[in-house]
């Protein structure tokens, strides 16, 4: 079964290396319930300088298209940011399921209980 390709977003700070660690955290959550999880800010920064204008402007493009390409997108975390908010936005023009990582992992525990239940 081709599991759904799902776009990660969240409230991110200034600090890298926590970004890095939630986000594969998130990752890891929506892979083990079922998902293909895509996250950009797991690996531009991998070999994009965002100090740079255009490097910065490429990376919001590349992010922007691997959205297009999600099913899915997922918003993680408590905060929301103009970040998050942008790509609810850019979900909704592209008729794209918004949804939170909390909410699905409430369904996936849901459907395990029921399934077990019988």
């Amino acid at each position: 079964m081709k599991r759904p390709l799902v776009y990660v977003t969240a409230a991110w700070g200034d600090d890298h290396v926590e970004n890095a660690k939630n986000a594969a955290k998130y990752c890891r959550a929506l892979y083990e319930v079922g998902y293909f999880p895509i996250c950009p800010i797991l690996f531009l920064p991998l070999f994009l300088h965002d100090e740079i204008p255009w490097e910065h402007k490429d990376g919001q493009e590349m992010a922007k298209a691997f959205l297009c390409r999600a099913q899915v997108l997922v918003v993680c975390g408590e905060e929301t940011s103009e970040g998050v908010k942008n790509d609810i936005a850019m979900a909704q023009r592209l008729w794209i399921t918004t949804t939170t990582l909390d909410g699905v992992l409430a369904i996936k525990k849901r459907g395990r209980v029921s399934a077990n239940e019988k």
